[in-house]
């Protein structure tokens, strides 16, 4: 079992920015992907952006050149910079571990993001 918390949501006004973290409870040892869900009022779930246990990074059209993925394994933590934000990024932000080898996928709870003036 793997848990995960993420933090670092809030309010920011358009053109500011956050930085969120999700913590794992332990180590990834496999080929994993981790990474950042998104859920906006009405909307389906879409993805953010994920990071393999290799280091490559995708992102979601409308986020690219403003969101940084990233992963500090030492601190078994990974990172979504989020800068340039606009009033389309409120959602609640959910980030995940996705074990290859396994076929598990672990979930952390959400943490809102609200973009406002």
């Amino acid at each position: 079992q793997v848990q995960l918390v993420a933090s670092g949501g809030g309010l920011v006004q358009p053109g500011g920015s956050l930085r969120l973290s999700c913590a794992a409870s332990r180590s990834i040892f496999s080929i994993n992907t981790r990474g950042w869900y998104r859920q906006a009022p009405g909307k389906e779930r879409e993805l953010v952006a994920s990071i393999t246990s290799g280091g490559s990074t995708n992102y979601a059209d409308s986020v690219k050149g403003r969101f940084t993925i990233s992963r500090d394994d030492a601190k078994n933590t990974v990172y979504l910079q989020m800068n340039s934000l606009k009033s389309e990024d409120t959602a609640v932000y959910y980030c995940y571990v996705r074990d290859v080898v396994r076929g598990m996928k672990y979930w952390g709870k959400g943490t809102l993001v609200t973009v406002s003036s």
